[in-house]
């Protein structure tokens, strides 16, 4: 009595959905998680970059004007017009044969683009910036008690803080001065 052999294409098919499997598995499972855990890494790099030099760029707003901004357009506006940005961005410092340039170069761009300081290199989301607001109130009373006057002095712009919409850091506080130009990942 003869056994039935089953054709040979049926057992190519098999290997054939075998070999499949297999390469969906792998991809799957170890493939295509080191490539978001590499492209996570490179957004948090590039992201924090770019807030380096939002923080310089804030620091060099408040030399020039003696507050802080809350309005990226005008900060970025700042960079581009201001002369003493533009001369530190070309200067070199002999004594230290060093360039002056105070911005970190941008990893996606390998440049300084400030247009590139708008938003986080992940969700493109604006990077949120916002500036303190302090009111002193004075009252002004005379020997008899009655008030006199009541001057106020409100001060904006002291102190500010840049945060990631990606959640990758903030710089700065507006509420402790201790904080004022430091980063969460430094």
């Amino acid at each position: 009595m003869q056994r039935k052999t089953e054709p040979w294409y049926i057992h190519a098919v098999l290997m054939v959905i075998i070999a499949i499997l297999t390469y969906i598995l792998i991809r799957v499972a170890i493939i295509d998680p080191s490539e978001v855990v590499a492209n996570e890494k490179r957004w948090k790099t590039e992201s924090r970059l770019r807030m380096s030099n939002l923080k310089q760029a804030q620091m060099l707003f408040e030399d020039r004007h003696k507050q802080f901004t809350d309005n990226l357009e005008e900060l970025v506006s700042f960079l581009k017009t201001d002369s003493k940005v533009a001369e530190l961005i070309e200067g070199w410092d002999s004594v230290r044969n060093a360039s002056t340039n105070p911005f970190d170069t941008l990893l996606m761009s390998r440049d300084l683009s400030f247009d590139s300081l708008f938003t986080s290199p992940k969700s493109l989301a604006r990077y949120i910036m916002s500036v303190d607001t302090s009111i002193q109130i004075d009252t002004v009373i005379n020997r008899r008690g009655t008030i006199v006057s009541i001057d106020t002095l409100t001060e904006i712009g002291k102190l500010y803080e840049i945060i990631c919409p990606d959640g990758y850091g903030k710089i700065g506080d507006t509420k402790n001065q201790a904080l004022k130009n430091s980063s969460t990942w430094e």
